[in-house]
């Protein structure tokens, strides 16, 4: 899994500081909306011929871990 996680890059210069895969123009977002869409990952391949299926792999791994934290909730006014 350490292997996935280091195809996941964050660079201020890049996309305004999202994570990214492997340093491309091409953000975990991006992917995990393609995959929330219901795009397939051969789909996702085609589109993005320059990924890999570890780079899809990585994606979901790094959602998983942020998934995983906990977040503060803020009451909000009525």
């Amino acid at each position: 899994m350490a292997d996935l996680i280091e195809r996941i890059t964050v660079n201020p210069d890049l996309c305004n500081g999202k994570p990214t895969i492997r340093g491309k123009r091409i953000t975990v977002q991006t992917i995990l909306e393609h995959l929330a869409a219901g795009d397939s990952r051969d789909t996702i391949l085609y589109h993005f011929p320059f990924l890999e299926n570890a780079d899809i792999d990585a994606c979901l791994h790094f959602a998983a871990q942020m998934a995983g934290r906990n977040f503060a909730s803020y009451p909000t006014a009525a």
